[in-house]
Order: C-alpha cells, then structure tokens, then sequence
C-alpha cells in the first residue's frame, strides 16, 4: 500500500477517534461512557434485559458487558436484580436515574449525528449508515 490513506483500517479508525472523542465530550458531563450510553439505549427500548442478551444486541464480549454493568451500577443507573422465572439469570433494570437521563443524553447524541451527518447530505448519510451496517455485521466476513 503506497499511502496509509488508502488504507481501510487507517480510516476507519480516524473516523471512529473523532466522532467517539465528540460522544465523549458531549456524553461525559452527565457521567456516562458512549458503550454505557448504548447499554442505556437499549434498555429504554427494552428494560429488563440480561446481560448477555445486552452483549449480544451490542457485540460485547462477557468481560466487556460485565465491566460496563458494574460501573452503570455503581453509578446508580441500573440494578441487576434476580429473573423471578429463573433466579441463575440476573436482569438489568433501569434506576429512575438511569430513565430520567434518556431525554438529555438521546438529545446530546442526536445532535452529533446531526453534526456528523449534516457535513454529508441526505444521500451520502443514508449510504454511509448503509454501508457501516453491512461492515459492523457479526457474520459479516471482511
């Protein structure tokens, strides 16, 4: 490869430092990671959710969704509490705190998209989030 520029790993991983240091600024004065921010989405989709499942839905390894649980409970965000239906599987549930961070933290990540894609236009974003999803696909062989 004569340039670093052409490279897709070089890009990529430009892209995901600014748009993730921006998530950071605007995610950090509220206490809360952009992995953390992504657990939270999804539980305000669906609470009560094991753990797993969360890896699963976000393509977190154990370790990973582990940690970023404990710190959103030690936060006070969720609580892991006992499946009344299976008491071997730990449910995530959003704390009042944890719900009532939904409309300031969804407004902060709307307006990097926002940011984000408004430097592209209507069709170049649309392609890029088509484009990213095929490439950050689980089964997707790259």
């Amino acid at each position: 490869m004569d340039q670093i520029e052409a490279c897709i790993s070089f890009l990529l991983g430009k892209a995901y430092q600014q748009v993730n240091a921006s998530a950071k600024r605007r995610l950090q004065p509220h206490g809360v990671t952009p992995v953390q921010y992504a657990v939270l989405n999804v539980l305000w989709q669906q609470d009560a959710q094991s753990g797993a499942a969360l890896g699963e839905r976000l393509q977190l390894d154990s370790a990973t969704m582990t940690g970023v649980l404990d710190r959103l409970v030690g936060a006070g965000l969720v609580e892991r509490q006992a499946d009344p239906l299976d008491r071997r599987v730990n449910r995530v549930v959003l704390t009042g705190h944890g719900r009532s961070l939904q409309q300031p933290l969804d407004r902060e990540m709307d307006a990097l998209n926002a940011e984000i894609f408004g430097q592209l236009g209507d069709e170049d974003a649309d392609h890029l989030r088509a484009i990213l999803r095929r490439l950050g696909k689980p089964s997707q062989r790259v």
